[in-house]
Formats: structure tokens, sequence, C-alpha cells
């Protein structure tokens, strides 16, 4: 009986441990989110996020067990035109508040390729939560040269529907469809 209890013991110990996932604090002066939308048929207008906080949860052996949780106040927002800024912020679009925040938090993740995946997540925007899903890339794992410490980036896509969030006034005219596109790097936590 204590042979087979030793010889068990010799068996957990010698078998891989499973890496857990890693925490990493996105780099606020390497994030950005931008988007664009068509207006009137006449051009692409782009606005941007950047500035944002966030944390991920990255498991390189398991991608899959990842995870990801994004916020930021919807006054961060850069349009390149003030007028623009304000009448996102007024009553036709977004009517917000200084404390008014997006946030995304990831719910799945699909491996779809060595170094893409399809994350699943609910994001919150003018109040209204509605699941989404980014096709994302991992650009990059590796030491920061000038941190001298792990790093990681990764690039993803969507398209939301402004009328889902409640901000769609003056569709279709301006288009209902929001590109989004997103790239962020991030420093292993300490």
């Amino acid at each position: 009986m204590k042979l087979t209890t030793t010889a068990a013991l010799l068996a957990v110990l010698a078998a891989p441990v499973a890496a857990a996932p890693e925490a990493y604090v996105l780099d606020a002066s390497h994030s950005q989110i931008v988007f664009s939308y068509n207006h009137l048929g006449f051009s692409t207008n782009y606005g941007m996020f950047s500035g944002f906080e966030g944390e991920i949860s990255f498991d390189q052996e398991d991608p899959a067990a990842s995870s990801v949780s994004v916020s930021f106040p919807v006054k961060s927002m850069l349009t390149g035109w003030e007028a623009r800024f304000n009448h996102f912020m007024s009553p036709d679009f977004f009517e917000a508040t200084d404390d008014e925040m997006v946030t995304f938090t990831s719910t799945a993740i699909e491996v779809t390729g060595e170094d893409t995946a399809m994350i699943t997540g609910d994001l919150t925007l003018n109040g209204v939560t509605k699941s989404v899903v980014l096709d994302a890339t991992l650009n990059q794992v590796g030491n920061h040269p000038m941190a001298e410490k792990p790093w990681a980036g990764f690039n993803a896509t969507t398209t939301l529907l402004r009328s889902d969030y409640n901000v769609g006034n003056f569709a279709p005219f301006i288009s209902d469809e929001v590109e989004v596109m997103i790239s962020i790097e991030a420093m292993k936590a300490e």
C-alpha cells in the first residue's frame, strides 16, 4: 500500500504542470480603438478612443482560457473636431455624463488559428449591453526592448450597429454600421 501511494505521488509530481493564465495590464499610451462610419455617402469619418484601462488574463499555452476586460469614459472620444464631439455628446447621440463608461468583458474565446481567435464578450455602450465578437490577432509576445519586461500586442476588428445602442439617429444617411479597429499593447502585471 505504501509503495502504491509513493508511486502515485511521484507520478503527480512528474506530470507537467499546466501553466495558469498570467495577468497583463493595458499600456494606455499604446492602445487605441479607432472607429469609422460613412457620412452621407460623401466621406468616411473617423474617431478614436485612447488612454483606456483594462486587464488581460493571458494563457499562451491555452488561449481559450484567457480573458479580457476594458473600460473607458464615453467622453474620452476623440473626433478631431470639437463641434462633432459636442454633437456626439448631445441628446442626438450619447447625452453622455462625465462618469458614463464603455465596458467590454469577454465571455468566451474560440481559437481559430495559430495567432488568431474570435473573442465574444459583453459590450456596454450608452446603457445597453449586447454580445459582440472581436476578430482578434496576437501580434507578438516577448520582452519589451525598453521596459525589459514581458509584453503582448493584439489587434482586433468588429462591426457594430449604432441603432443597437440607441445612437442610430440620422441612419441610413449616416451609416448605422460602424467599423471598429482595436490595437492594444499590454505589460505583464507586477
